[in-house]
């Protein structure tokens, strides 16, 4: 490097050290930049002052201004400007949503971080704890400092349950072997806490409607043993009559035009059906019973159960119908049994709506473009709460960078579907969750231009269900999907490029899929304070089984028609696992596997193109571009100079790994590393090394990178910069390319370095 570098280098870096944030700290006054916590090693183990530590360091207060390599960003942008007059406009944006203001060491009240640790430890049974507070100084910076011996924790020595013999005693004893509070663990009055709240909950199923947590009270004996405690369990002799009885369920009182005015109940005349264990209340006819008897799961004569309760107010939410659900319950006064009567007020949503919405997308395929949606709908439509969905869509994709730029894709079409919200089946199907099955029809239509080469017509129709057993689990069966694709206009380019690559004709040959599909997806990353998220996809598409034995296909060298197109038959199953590992709320590492399989048989030699795997791009492999990998060692990108072609394959693996944490403010960054192929399950002449064997491990792509990610909270801007550590299609022992690694040589950037840009997170 050139002496000059060097002195550019030297003065970079001077400048952002500088901006350390204390040149404008107040007279008298420090910035604060952190603490420290000390706990002195005892009998307890090092996991648990590792993690009392971790739960203190997020108590202590107040937070100190963030900081990057010692500079901190949001000190500097708040001094930019000193006054700020207005409460809008650049300035105020620079200092207050880029700015930071300097956290001083005079807001820092040592004795209250104090007793907030002494309080913490004493509640986790560290009874004779003792914690001591300091600060120390450098420069204009202070850091405060905290001591903490822990001595002996108390553990638990025997837990003590209400022994009486009235029903709500009994009841909690029932419960008992599921308790929190285990011999031997140690003091902790979160648990205890979350005990109480356990046993509300299940005293909530078996029908005390009226009881609550804060009716039981824990006792804590710490006179019984050396470093030990008894919990004696009570309840309060003060609590009301009603929260020591069962309530069952009487009468069930429907709303459905409910007023959000509560006095035109009274102020209307309504009509009155009776229904089932339903008594329906409404001016007009506007919603079938049926409705209500499949959602509300209350039964005349039940016992009160909270889960029940919520379970049916999260169906009629999820029915898409009503913009407000009211419930309560009511003592039912006239009879001598506790009985509650259940009411619920439904205001329904517009029955007809229309809306336009436009859209910034990206594809698999590395195209980025925008769209215009309109969708009208109408909800109840035959007064089920059917949603019968009408919409019509155009869009625009371009690639803005590599082999395919200026072949651009213009899209429009529609859809229509019809949705039930329960089960449409000649066979009994049911769901007891908190989400409504769907069953849903759908025929759609779409015309897509790739300019300079062919367009498609794409008609397809589906049937089938979809419902969840909860927020984690889903499953998605079309029981028919029918797709049927042709093209026209092909370019003379295009036809060109068939004569030197054959495979190509199978893009705009047309196709008849004819099928059953199913996929389930669990997922729970919608669990914030989890230190280990997961993500599961799992499928399998079934086309032309059926038709393949009425009509006797089994020569794909004659296969059998539907008017005069040869249909699909194949079998293709893929599943992809998301791990993500959170080291905190701004930081995780996430890892991903896909594998796939397609199998063609009887009618079909090989997969129809709409349904091979493709790999590479902005949310694949990021250092190759998309779908320019394989299959096998294949070198696709030596068939054409004109375009990219689509090389694609039978058998798929990916396996990604990508680093995430947060920079600054609404700029978090990433780096990672992406591996996988495709291949052909059987072999192809004209794809020399194409065909899967096993030899596929060493046949992998592998690339890596680092990236920025633009967090506007409705927009996330992902940008990676991506090179390939493995070439695949290179000679063999040639194909790790790291020794050739070279950021300094223009000719090698042109060629390995790949810039993407895409909406969203790769996975």
């Amino acid at each position: 490097m050139r002496l000059n570098n060097y002195i550019l280098l030297f003065s970079a870096v001077s400048i952002l050290l500088s901006c350390s944030g204390t040149h404008k700290i107040p007279e008298g006054d420090l910035l604060y930049v952190g603490h420290t916590i000390d706990i002195e090693k005892g009998k307890e183990d090092k996991k648990t002052r590792k993690a009392i530590k971790s739960e203190l360091d997020e108590l202590i207060r107040p937070k100190p201004n963030k900081s990057i390599l010692g500079m901190r960003p949001g000190i500097f942008f708040y001094n930019i400007y000193d006054t700020v007059k207005k409460d809008k406009g650049f300035k105020h944006w620079v200092k207050y949503k880029l700015g930071k203001e300097p956290v001083l060491m005079s807001k820092v009240d040592l004795e209250y971080n104090k007793k907030v640790i002494q309080n913490y430890i004493e509640n986790k049974g560290f009874f004779n704890a003792n914690s001591k507070a300091d600060s120390t100084r450098s420069g204009k910076k202070a850091k405060a400092n905290y001591q903490i011996k822990l001595n002996n924790q108390y553990k638990i020595k025997s837990v003590v349950f209400p022994k009486d013999s009235i029903l709500l005693s009994q009841e909690i004893n029932n419960i008992k072997e599921n308790s929190l509070l285990k011999v031997g663990n140690p003091y902790d009055l979160d648990l205890i806490k979350n005990e109480r709240t356990r046993i509300d909950a299940t005293l909530k199923e078996r029908g005390f409607y009226y009881f609550n947590e804060n009716y039981l009270l824990v006792q804590v004996d710490s006179t019984v043993a050396n470093h030990e405690v008894d919990l004696i369990l009570k309840i309060k002799s003060d609590i009301p009559e009603k929260a020591k009885n069962q309530y069952k369920i009487n009468n069930i009182f429907v709303y459905p035009s409910f007023n959000i005015r509560r006095d035109t109940i009274a102020s209307r005349k309504m009509d009155t059906i009776q229904y089932q264990d339903l008594t329906i209340i409404d001016n007009r006819t506007v919603f079938r019973p049926i409705i209500f008897e499949k959602t509300l799961l209350f039964k005349k004569g039940d016992l009160y159960n909270r889960r029940i309760h919520n379970l049916s107010l999260n169906r009629l939410i999820t029915l898409g119908t009503f913009k407000f659900v009211k419930n309560e319950f009511v003592e039912n006064n006239s009879s001598k049994e506790n009985q509650l009567d259940a009411y619920y007020y439904l205001t329904a949503l517009p029955k007809k709506s229309i809306q336009i919405e436009t859209l910034a997308k990206t594809n698999s395929a590395n195209y980025s473009g925008t769209e215009l949606n309109i969708n009208w709908s109408n909800r109840n439509t035959f007064k089920g709460a059917e949603l019968l969905k009408i919409s019509a869509f155009a869009g625009l994709e371009v690639q803005v960078s590599g082999q395919n730029n200026g072949f651009n894709v213009y899209r429009f079409g529609g859809e229509a579907s019809l949705t039930w919200p329960r089960f449409i089946s000649p066979f009994k199907m049911t769901s007891g969750s908190a989400y409504v099955p769907n069953t849903k029809a759908s025929i759609g239509y779409e015309y897509q231009l790739r300019t300079q080469l062919y367009s498609l017509k794409t008609l397809n129709t589906s049937f089938g269900y979809i419902w969840k057993e909860n927020e984690r689990k889903e499953h998605d069966l079309k029981v028919l999907n029918i797709a049927f694709t042709s093209s026209n206009n092909v370019s003379d380019l295009y036809k060109e490029q068939i004569a030197a690559n054959p495979s190509l004709q199978k893009v705009i040959d047309k196709q008849l899929i004819f099928g059953t599909n199913y996929s389930y997806t669990f997922t729970n990353t919608m669990l914030q304070n989890k230190k280990n998220n997961i993500y599961f996809r799992g499928g399998i598409d079934l086309s032309g089984n059926s038709l393949g034995l009425i009509l006797g296909a089994n020569d794909y060298n004659n296969p059998k028609t539907i008017l005069g197109v040869p249909f699909s038959q194949y079998t293709k199953a893929e599943a992809e696992f998301r791990h993500y590992y959170n080291f905190n709320k701004e930081t995780r590492f996430v890892s991903r596997i896909i594998v796939g399989a397609g199998i063609p048989y009887g009618n079909s030699k090989e997969l129809p193109f709409i349904k091979q795997f493709f790999i590479g791009g902005t949310s694949s492999i990021r250092a190759f571009r998309a779908r320019s990998i394989g299959p096998g060692t294949f070198n696709g990108n030596e068939t054409t100079n004109s375009f990219l072609p689509d090389q694609s394959g039978d058998l798929k693996l990916e396996m990604n790994a990508e680093f995430r944490g947060k920079i600054y403010d609404f700029i978090k960054g990433a780096a990672f590393v992406d591996a996988g192929n495709i291949w052909l399950l059987n072999e192809d002449a004209e794809k020399p090394g194409a065909q899967f064997s096993n030899q596929f491990l060493s046949q992998l792509a592998v690339g890596t990178g680092v990236g920025l990610r633009f967090d506007f909270d409705f927009l996330i801007l992902r940008t990676d910069l991506a090179f390939p550590l493995r070439k695949p299609y290179l000679p063999k022992g040639e194909e790790w390319v790291i020794d050739a690694i070279d950021f300094g040589d223009r000719t090698w950037r042109k060629e390995n370095l790949i810039f993407n840009l895409a909406i969203g997170y790769p996975f």
